[in-house]
């Protein structure tokens, strides 16, 4: 069954140059959180042909200090390099910690370093283990014309979302695997927890032993 979006727009769309490329970015106004979530267009975008996309909550840790504690930063700097070769939208979403914060996703790292997964220590902080939704992305691409999109994403609940909000996926694309000794347990609960579909199965049954 697929949900009513309330419609949002386009605030403002500014160009602007990178060090691989030039992407657009673009603001919006009308979206259900109101939060300052960015749309990041690659090259030419033809709606009718599906773009590939990539919804990526926001990891300072990850993203700007390169943490080798989760695979955000990779995930991200390879979408970033596959919009510039074959264009793309990344959207850029505002849910720190798997929308739980900055400081308390600080407070699920002290707590993860005494044994607990990801998950487990958002729960014990008394949050949600994943707190996002993906309404906001579904509005975001609605503003800017697209209605079916190649998902780059190991997330199924991303898929189900993005389906569910009258966004057609017709195709799923895997991220690369970015396993380090110090993900191997964040990547072993995603895994296990929400069922990411992250590199073969032979893979992922090897971070359930």
């Amino acid at each position: 069954m697929k949900m009513q979006l309330k419609t949002a727009t386009i605030r403002r769309a500014v160009e602007i140059p990178l060090d691989h490329g030039t992407a657009e970015f673009a603001t919006f106004e009308g979206l259900a959180d109101r939060g300052e979530h960015i749309a990041l267009s690659f090259g030419e975008i033809n709606p009718d042909l599906a773009p590939l996309v990539r919804i990526h909550s926001e990891c300072l840790t990850g993203d700007v200090f390169q943490s080798a504690r989760c695979d955000c930063g990779d995930q991200l700097s390879e979408a970033t390099r596959m919009f510039t070769e074959k264009s793309g939208i990344l959207l850029y979403l505002r849910q720190e910690g798997r929308g739980i914060g900055l400081y308390n996703k600080l407070d699920a790292y002290a707590l993860q370093d005494r044994g607990y997964d990801t998950y487990e220590a958002n729960s014990l902080l008394g949050l949600q283990e994943d707190d996002r939704e993906y309404v906001v992305a579904a509005q975001m691409l609605k503003a800017l014309g697209v209605s079916r999109v190649r998902l780059i994403t190991n997330n199924p609940k991303k898929v189900d979302q993005l389906n569910a909000l009258g966004i057609e996926v017709t195709e799923t694309i895997g991220t690369g695997v970015y396993l380090k000794e110090a993900n191997r347990n964040y990547l072993r609960a995603k895994v296990l927890r929400t069922n990411h579909q992250i590199g073969t199965v032979a893979f992922r049954n090897s971070l359930s032993s």
